[in-house]
């Protein structure tokens, strides 16, 4: 079955760095669309950035716009997020996502079919 792991979360200072990674496995990683999403506590689940793993096309979230970097390793089946300049405000559970076809809403929860379990990641002022 479709599983996608995250790993790479933890605590970094305001201003510090981390990288997400998310190893997906048992479907097929060409065509997809592959998305990091993140929720805090009392907020909506919210889309930061999504990469088409078919040409490496990519899309932000305006908060995440000249910060934030996904890509691919399709030899890996893996998608990063690299973070760097953090906030307190990007405290909060990361996820990857993946569905089947590359089409609109790319940061859309909803749109999205496979979801992993999410890693933490907490920033500090």
């Amino acid at each position: 079955q479709v599983q996608l792991v995250e790993s790479g979360g933890g605590s970094a200072q305001a201003g510090g760095s981390l990288r997400l990674s998310c190893a997906g496995s048992g479907f097929t990683y060409i065509n997809k669309d592959m998305a990091w999403f993140r929720q805090a506590p009392g907020k909506e689940r919210e889309g930061v950035a999504s990469i088409w793993t078919n040409v490496g096309s990519t899309y932000y979230a305006d908060s995440a716009k000249g910060r934030f970097t996904i890509s691919q390793d399709n030899a890996k089946n893996t998608v990063y997020l690299q973070m760097n300049s953090l906030k307190p405000e990007d405290t909060a559970m990361y996820y990857c996502a993946a569905r089947y076809s590359h089409t609109s809403r790319p940061l859309a929860p909803d749109a999205y079919n496979y979801w992993g379990q999410g890693t933490q990641v907490t920033v500090s002022s």
